[in-house]
């Protein structure tokens, strides 16, 4: 990644907002939808700041001001001035998603947000919130951690019970929590065969199981920029040989090429 994505909760904070005009207007939109306090000048408890200013010798010095108390400044348009950029945002709270290229191309971020829209169903931050208030049920159903995510994963799978792109999703919630408990944990292993060490040229079934998997079992060969796009608690074991015991969940045996075939 060229930068790390992150949510800022900005609720009730000051953020400096320095310049006037159309784009100044639209980041103190921005940082009032995201319940900040907009200001024109530092002061103690910001954190970050935005410039938006035509003259660039001028947005310059007012990035450099404003690193000198210590913020992280997003300068409007100059890329090369900026600690962060702010991203094309799809909104269906409390679910948030965020379309970023580091600047490179507004255009292009704006046109995956619009792609992303037409996907997601309006309520889906319906699903988010009755999946929050059904914790403690979810919790008492599942105590072990591993059958829970096993459960939660099958439910919101493509065509499951909790399927994000269902629109009434969220009125299933309790059907779900009562419906007949599975007996033992399963197993169910797949196997990935990568044509080669980019990760751009995963199949979509290949990036789907890597997003899913609880176990990765892999040869010595497998790049780490594969395994990354792999969920971040999956367990990773190295090894020459296909499992013979695979362990409860969804197990993945990958190799590179024919190897370990």
């Amino acid at each position: 990644m060229h930068q790390l994505p992150i949510f800022l909760n900005l609720t009730g904070r000051s953020v400096v907002l320095v310049g006037e005009g159309e784009a100044a207007d639209a980041k103190a939109r921005l940082i009032e939808r995201a319940g900040g306090r907009v200001v024109s000048a530092w002061e103690q408890g910001a954190t970050i700041a935005f410039v938006a200013l035509d003259d660039e010798t001028e947005a310059r010095a007012a990035a450099e001001r404003l690193r000198a108390h210590g913020l992280l400044v997003n300068v409007v348009d100059r890329p090369a001035l900026c600690d962060f950029t702010t991203p094309a945002i799809v909104d269906r709270a409390p679910v948030t998603i965020a379309v970023g290229t580091g600047g490179a191309s507004a255009g292009l971020a704006k046109a995956v947000r619009q792609r992303i829209e037409a996907l997601l169903p309006s309520r889906l931050g319906a699903l988010a919130q009755a999946l929050h208030a059904a914790r403690a049920a979810m919790k008492a159903r599942w105590p072990d951690a591993a059958s829970r995510r096993r459960a939660i994963d099958a439910a919101l799978a493509p065509g499951g019970a909790l399927d994000p792109l269902d629109d009434r999703a969220a009125e299933r919630i309790d059907d779900w929590l009562a419906a007949p408990a599975e007996v033992g944990a399963s197993s169910r292993l797949e196997t990935v065969r990568l044509a080669g060490p980019d990760p751009d040229e995963l199949t979509l079934r290949a990036a789907r199981l890597l997003g899913e998997a609880d176990h990765i079992f892999h040869t010595p060969a497998v790049p780490a920029a594969i395994l990354d796009r792999a969920r971040a608690d999956a367990v990773r074991q190295v090894t020459d040989a296909r499992p013979e015991a695979p362990p409860p969940g969804l197990v993945l045996w990958v190799t590179l090429g024919g190897e370990g075939s």
